[in-house]
């Protein structure tokens, strides 16, 4: 354990030019054990905190992700079909905290606040979340009979996305966040590193990671939530069906309803460096690049993405 701590204490802070001088987002990143880490934000101390003593209990269940990709949606429907039977839509904590708040980070909020946190008392089974690549997580995880629901999206939407997210820090151009993207140096990158080692663990232990794809939600909400719920351990009953039980959690967890909640309208979480809840809400649609980046720019990133997914299966509309 100690040879291997201290080669996940070294880290090699690198910013290209190009973009350093322009954004505080790009300053802030941190190349660790292969991945740019937002270090600013999420201490390489709370990785390496979270890998050496995070123990996982075989019926946890964790939301994984790139940021931009569709977490906040997919971390309101996990709670929401895990715990149907213990709240009513109308009692639920997301009429009053935001879907990050109960599905926490480990790296950004239980392993920041406290190096070696008592996650003892959480019921199961326990929620967690993260935007760690798979290579990162805690090795007690890999070794679990884990539950890993990972969220992935249009690569160029997500440019977009995150480049609107982070203007609330300074206004650079979105010119400036598509070359980190293709130079593989955003946040929890490279994105096709990041996606394809969960993509590979899907294609190897199925029952334990789930692939989804944010279009797929987009366009069939009802038969992806049916799908997540049988994954999750908590299938919709016949009766629930009948009743409208699936449509109703989807209607609630979509974005318009979750955006007109007054917790995500003037809400703000104490201890994210973010100025309100709104931001997580800007518009969701598919395809939003188009009115952003150029043809040119668009066909660049695809020819990239073709040579670094090749041979995977793995593809992009």
């Amino acid at each position: 354990m100690e040879s291997k701590e201290s080669s996940l204490e070294t880290s090699t802070p690198n910013v290209s030019p190009s973009t350093a001088a322009s954004n505080a987002y790009a300053i802030g990143l941190t190349q660790f054990q292969g991945f740019w880490i937002p270090s600013s934000r999420v201490p390489t101390s709370s990785i390496i905190s979270f890998q050496k003593y995070f123990q996982a209990l075989d019926d946890d269940i964790i939301v994984a992700s790139k940021p931009k990709a569709g977490t906040t949606w997919l971390k309101a429907l996990v709670f929401t079909i895990v715990n149907r039977h213990f709240y009513t839509l109308s009692n639920t904590p997301l009429n009053s905290a935001n879907p990050h708040q109960l599905i926490p980070f480990f790296e950004i909020k239980l392993y920041r606040e406290n190096s070696n946190p008592d996650l003892s008392k959480i019921p199961s089974p326990r929620l967690f979340s993260t935007h760690l690549p798979y290579p990162m997580l805690a090795d007690s995880i890999k070794h679990s009979n884990y539950r890993i629901i990972y969220i992935t999206r249009n690569p160029f939407d997500i440019v977009v996305s995150l480049w609107h997210f982070f203007r609330f820090m300074d206004d650079w151009p979105v010119e400036d966040c598509f070359e980190m993207f293709c130079r593989g140096e955003e946040g929890y990158g490279p994105f096709w590193d990041h996606v394809l080692g969960y993509w590979n663990m899907s294609l190897e232990k199925p029952s334990n990671v789930f692939f989804l794809r944010y279009e797929e939600l987009k366009e069939d909400p009802v038969a992806q939530t049916k799908r997540l719920a049988e994954f999750l351990g908590f299938p919709f009953s016949i009766e629930e069906e009948k009743t409208g039980v699936v449509n109703q959690i989807v209607d609630f967890c979509s974005f318009n309803n979750l955006k007109d909640l007054e917790v995500n309208k003037t809400g703000k979480m104490a201890e994210t460096i973010l100025p309100n809840n709104k931001l997580f809400f800007r518009s969701g649609k598919v395809g939003d690049y188009v009115n952003y980046l150029t043809p040119t720019a668009v066909e660049r990133f695809n020819n990239i993405l073709e040579e670094k997914l090749s041979g995977s299966g793995l593809t992009f509309k």
